[in-house]
């Protein structure tokens, strides 16, 4: 029996219902799907979502960061952030425990323009990858989101021009390889390892978008023993209603 999983950064849940929201989930139909930037509080919509159990974690500042899971199967537990509290008040991680396997969405914190925020950003990797290092040890791991970095070359369109920018600084790139290197894959690369000009993020500037000039920053990971379980890897770049289009994950 296979599992859909799809995640997407909707840069405002609110704003993207009022672009097809609803008929993107219900078209998808996946078992699990995963939002990253929220940007609302407690109470500002009320989703109904026939059949899915919800699970929301709020930023403390408004309209801001966040993410949710919605899940067909109810899990065993859930967790909200890392357990650090300094990185754990901007909403930006879930974490269900099913029968076998941990099931994660993350929303890394941008490193922003002359990268003000890497030390935070560093702080953030070290803390996930002990966090899901961890996990690793008892299940396997699958963890998605906007992970806000183009890992290599071929996951963004103008790489030397971007060199050393937020999302594509060696300390970013670094710490990506140093969570793979952990125990963990990259699934889409896993079964697209050459394919070029596969992005999940466009500038709303300069027509990037309809030029496809873009980034892949938008990731779905699994603990490396559970690559014989994987089915398949897609990004929905013909899904509108965000700067970021959905991704996708089959597993058996």
């Amino acid at each position: 029996m296979s599992k859909k999983f799809i995640s997407w950064n909707v840069n405002g849940i609110r704003a993207c219902m009022t672009k097809g929201f609803m008929d993107v989930f219900n078209e998808l139909d996946a078992d699990i799907f995963c939002l990253q930037e929220t940007k609302m509080q407690e109470g500002q919509l009320e989703l109904e979502l026939e059949g899915y159990h919800q699970f929301w974690n709020f930023a403390e500042k408004k309209g801001y960061s966040g993410t949710a899971v919605f899940t067909k199967e109810g899990p065993i537990s859930v967790k909200y952030g890392i357990g650090v509290p300094e990185l754990d008040t901007e909403g930006r991680i879930i974490t269900l425990e099913f029968e076998d396997y941990y099931f994660i969405t993350e929303y890394v914190p941008n490193a922003q323009d002359g990268l003000k925020r890497i030390d935070h950003r560093m702080n953030w990797e070290d803390a996930f990858r002990a966090y899901v290092s961890e996990l690793n040890k008892t299940k396997g791991v699958v963890f998605c989101g906007d992970l806000n970095v183009a890992h290599k070359e071929i996951d963004l369109k103008n790489p030397k021009t971007n060199r050393g920018n937020p999302g594509f600084s060696d300390e970013e790139r670094g710490k990506f390889c140093e969570l793979l290197d952990a125990g963990f894959i990259d699934t889409f690369r896993y079964f697209y390892p050459d394919l070029e000009n596969a992005y999940s993020w466009w500038s709303y500037r300069f027509r990037a978008r309809e030029k496809n000039v873009g980034w892949r920053i938008d990731y779905f990971c699994v603990s490396a023993d559970m690559a014989d379980r994987l089915e398949s890897a897609k990004i929905h770049s013909e899904i509108y209603g965000s700067d970021h289009c959905p991704v996708e994950l089959v597993i058996k």
